[in-house]
């Protein structure tokens, strides 16, 4: 079974915020090759995990990391308008309903058969995160091969500028709308799958009638 925690660096235990950047590490510095901090040699950590950053995690029984994403608010430095605002054309998506999707983390150890169950438990969690917390618009920045999986999930999603070449590679910036038929939509697109996390029940099962 799958578990999702939702925290921040005060509220969650130090041994699985160290999965979770040592995950991230693995990840987009070792195999991505990103030019990103690495404390202790072993942790991606940079200047936006602070006290204002929240994270999804997705855990197995056993507190075992396997996928995981952080988002910043939008009213405060964040990656799109501290590092790459020349990636939106006009005013950045601002505001307490805005939120930014950065460091979605697929565990390197997972099976390649687990791959797409594990990617769409996290879309999914993204998106109830949303609705709980009154979150209408998700930003961001990714290479155009993530952002063209990311426009197939079946939300509302849409580029803020044209892809722009950065270290190698080809990155834009998106804006994603989170809607009451959000679910449903996710749903017909095959991607809508909800963890075992209690509390939040009533609200799946709201998104799976549509």
């Amino acid at each position: 079974m799958v578990q999702l925690l939702d925290t921040t660096l005060k509220d969650a235990g130090d041994a699985t915020l160290n999965l979770m950047f040592a995950a991230r590490k693995s990840v987009f510095v070792d195999l991505l090759r990103w030019n990103i901090p690495v404390r202790d040699g072993c942790h991606e950590i940079d200047q936006f995990d602070d006290d204002h950053a929240r994270y999804l995690i997705l855990l197995t029984d056993d507190g075992r990391h396997l996928a995981s994403t952080r988002l910043l608010p939008t009213t405060r430095p964040h990656i799109l308008d501290t590092l790459f605002p020349n990636l939106c054309e006009h005013p950045l998506p601002r505001g307490s309903r805005t939120m930014e999707i950065t460091r979605f983390c697929l565990d390197r150890s997972l099976r390649a058969i687990d791959r797409r169950r594990v990617r769409d438990q996290l879309v999914t969690a993204i998106v109830e995160h949303a609705i709980e917390h009154g979150i209408t618009t998700y930003t961001g920045v990714a290479e155009m091969g993530w952002f063209q999986q990311i426009l197939s999930f079946g939300w509302d999603c849409r580029p803020l500028g044209l892809p722009i070449e950065h270290e190698g590679s080809m990155l834009c910036a998106l804006r994603i709308a989170i809607e009451p038929d959000t679910p449903l939509n996710l749903a017909r697109a095959g991607i809508w799958s909800p963890t075992a996390t209690p509390g939040l029940q009533e609200r799946r099962a709201i998104g799976a009638r549509g």
